[in-house]
């Protein structure tokens, strides 16, 4: 089963990668762009059928390891 964990920065966070990509796509003549936010994809191959155990896994793959709960938040999907 595939199972796509997109990890973004909490609201408020400082997104300095973002902040240069869109610099850069000014540098370029985007300018009607008004932010930039980067976030990560992960996606993982689970050898699982049932649904809720996979999201039960990766969830707590996300607490354990994937995700800083400081500054990211996280979406599972299956």
């Amino acid at each position: 089963m595939k199972v796509i964990v997109n990890i973004f920065l909490k609201e408020g966070v400082l997104d300095p990668q973002g902040k240069a990509i869109q610099k850069a796509l000014h540098s370029l003549n985007f300018n009607n762009i008004d932010d930039v936010k980067t976030a990560k994809q992960i996606i993982l191959e689970l050898n699982e059928t049932d649904k809720i155990k996979a999201n039960e896994t990766v969830k707590k793959m996300c607490e354990e390891l994937l995700v800083n709960d400081v500054i990211e938040n996280y979406e599972i999907v299956i």
